[in-house]
């Protein structure tokens, strides 16, 4: 997931408008982070049944 992707979704929440800027910036990387670990694992999962 790149950061424009992830600042996309997180500003569907008006929780994110609340935020500082700081906030923000390690929210929207702890997101990325989150979602390509576990986009990894299914990959690796996936691999693993064949």
């Amino acid at each position: 997931m790149t950061i424009q992707e992830a600042i996309g979704i997180l500003m569907l929440s008006p929780f994110y408008f609340k935020m500082s800027i700081a906030e923000r910036q390690k929210l929207v990387r702890e997101y990325c982070d989150f979602f390509n670990n576990l986009v990894k694992q299914q990959g690796e999962l996936g691999g693993s049944k064949k």
